[in-house]
């Protein structure tokens, strides 16, 4: 799977804020699994898994800001 980068959100905004992961290192994931829960201004949006893997790293704590296009964890 590899990286797992904060997605375009829609027109106008650039970044998102970390409200909490639904998963933690060393986690096995399924395709379609929610992995971490974004907030912006206007809305929240979850983040799913694109395939199957174990977390391997998460770079974006809970409560962190990030940019659109940053890597907020690696899936393996």
């Amino acid at each position: 799977m590899g990286k797992i980068t904060l997605p375009e959100l829609g027109e106008g905004i650039t970044k998102a804020t970390v409200a909490c992961w639904h998963v933690k290192t060393g986690d096995a994931v399924k395709k379609d699994d929610d992995l971490v829960e974004l907030v912006t201004d206007k809305a929240t949006f979850n983040v799913p898994a694109d395939g199957d893997g174990t977390v391997k790293e998460i770079y974006v704590e809970e409560g962190k800001e990030a940019d659109v296009g940053s890597v907020l964890a690696v899936i393996e």
